[in-house]
C-alpha cells in the first residue's frame, strides 16, 4: 500500500522548492481511499487554504480501477487568479514537471453546502450557483509523468492542480445548453471544444459536492469550483501564453510563468 505521510511529505516539499520530482516518491495509490488519503494528508500539510476545486473526469481506461466518473483536487487561494479584463493571468507551473493549461467553466458556490448530503444532481444544484464564469485550469505537478500513472496519482498530487484563473461572468448561462471554445497558444490553435453546461459543469458541482459530503466535509461560499477540460489538456511551457475564447462570452489570457520557493 501507498504511504500517505511519506507520499505527501515529498510532494508538498517539492512544490514548496519550485523543484520537479524524478519519480513517483513511493508506491502510487492503488484505489481511490488510498488516492484521497494521501491528498487530504497533503492538504493539511499545505499553509493556504482551500479555496476551491479542480474536477476532471476519470480516463475510461481506468474505471475498473477507479470507479468513479470524476476526481477532485483542491485548489489553493493563492492559485485562485482573477484577472481584469484584457490582462493575462500570472500563473506559475514547475519547471521539468508536468504543465498544461485546460479552457473550463469555473462556478463560483454561492453558500456554504449542507453537511452530510450527498445525492446532488446536475438537477439539483443551480441555487448553489453564485456565478458562472469562462476560465482556465493550469495543471501542473512536480512529477512530469503523473497523468501517465494514472487517477490514483493525479488524485494524490493536489489533483495535478497549481491554479484556476477565473475569468468574465456567463451572465445568461440559464439560457444556454451549449457554449463553443477554442485554445490557442502562442497564437496558434491547438483545439476547439463544446460543453454542455447540464451535464458538465453542472454535474461536476454535484460530484464535488456530493464527494466532499462523503469525505465529512462541505464546500463553503465563494469557492471556485474548475469543472473539467473543454478544448483539451494542452501541454505548454514556461515564457509561453495562451488564450481561450469562448464564443460570445470573452476571453481568458494565461501567462506561464516559472514556480518559485515559497510554493508560489
Amino acid at each position: 500500500m501507498s504511504n500517505p505521510q511519506e507520499i505527501s511529505a515529498q510532494f508538498t516539499a517539492a512544490r514548496a522548492a519550485g523543484q520537479a520530482l524524478p519519480a513517483y516518491p513511493g508506491t502510487p495509490p492503488a484505489t481511490l481511499a488510498e488516492a484521497y488519503a494521501v491528498q487530504a494528508a497533503a492538504i493539511a500539510r499545505w499553509p493556504d487554504a482551500v479555496a476551491g476545486w479542480k474536477v476532471a473526469r476519470v480516463n475510461p481506461a481506468f474505471a475498473a480501477q477507479f470507479p468513479e466518473e470524476r476526481l477532485i483536487g483542491p485548489a489553493f487561494a493563492a492559485n485562485i487568479h482573477r484577472p481584469v479584463a484584457g490582462e493575462a493571468a500570472q500563473c506559475p507551473v514547475f519547471d521539468g514537471g508536468f504543465a498544461a493549461v485546460e479552457a473550463e467553466v469555473v462556478i463560483v458556490v454561492a453558500a456554504d453546502s449542507p453537511a452530510g448530503k450527498a445525492d446532488w444532481t446536475a438537477e439539483s444544484v443551480a441555487p448553489f450557483v453564485k456565478s458562472m464564469h469562462i476560465g482556465v485550469e493550469v495543471a501542473s505537478s512536480p512529477l512530469a509523468t503523473l497523468n501517465d500513472i494514472g487517477p490514483g496519482a493525479v488524485i494524490s498530487d493536489f489533483g495535478n492542480n497549481w491554479g484556476v484563473v477565473v475569468g468574465p461572468e456567463i451572465a445568461n448561462w440559464r439560457e444556454l445548453e451549449t457554449l463553443d471554445v477554442e485554445t490557442f497558444i502562442d497564437g496558434r490553435s491547438v483545439g476547439t471544444g463544446k460543453v454542455a453546461l447540464k451535464p458538465g459543469p453542472l454535474g461536476a458541482l454535484a460530484f464535488t459536492l456530493n464527494k466532499r459530503a462523503q469525505q465529512g466535509a462541505v464546500l463553503r461560499a465563494g469557492d471556485a469550483i474548475s469543472t473539467g477540460m473543454i478544448t483539451g489538456v494542452h501541454d505548454i511551457c514556461i515564457g509561453q501564453q495562451s488564450r481561450h475564447v469562448f464564443a460570445g462570452v470573452g476571453e481568458v489570457l494565461v501567462q506561464i510563468t516559472r514556480a518559485t520557493a515559497g510554493g508560489a
